[in-house]
């Protein structure tokens, strides 16, 4: 996995795990799923963890543990499935105010929307990396002025300006 900030590519101090004996075992920080984060944090108070949440999980799973959590980790099962924007800006008006990673097969030119939403940081699969390596992702950065999440980023977004082209036809 790559991970990439708007700086650039960093390593990841998290430790994926996804079964609770996986987690109970790591040392450091680590990453579970939402099933296992309530078993995790009962057995292991005080320590850093992650929760990784599906980008289709309602607001109200996740909840529960944006006051523990020092990362929330969106899973994204496609680049075209933007559930996971819209969980990450219903997350960041909850309150949160830790690490908020999107996980999954995103492309370049979504790098700003996700930024728009809150993400600080993108997971990217190695065949993503390879496809399109972290200096495409900051190029992007710099290169793409249209977004698709209305409430961020100056202007309307692309589909504020379908809407009112349509109007004025």
């Amino acid at each position: 996995m790559t991970l990439i900030t708007e700086q650039g590519a960093i390593e990841d101090r998290f430790f994926r795990a996804d079964t609770i004996e996986a987690a109970l075992s790591a040392n450091g920080p680590v990453l579970v799923p939402l099933a296992l984060a309530a078993d995790f944090v009962e057995a292991k108070p005080g320590t850093e963890f992650g929760v990784s949440v599906p980008g289709s999980t309602p607001i109200d799973e996740v909840a529960p543990h944006l006051g523990r959590a020092s990362l929330i980790s969106v899973e994204f099962p496609a680049f075209s499935d933007g559930r996971g924007l819209s969980l990450a800006k219903k997350i960041l008006r909850q309150g949160f105010s830790g690490t908020l990673r999107a996980s999954g097969p995103l492309i370049a030119d979504q790098f700003l929307d996700a930024i728009g939403c809150g993400f600080t940081e993108v997971e990217l699969p190695e065949t993503m990396a390879n496809r399109q390596p972290f200096q495409q992702w900051m190029a992007a950065k710099e290169t793409m002025t249209d977004h698709y999440q209305s409430g961020y980023g100056p202007g309307p977004s692309i589909l504020q300006k379908r809407l009112a082209a349509r109007k004025g036809a």
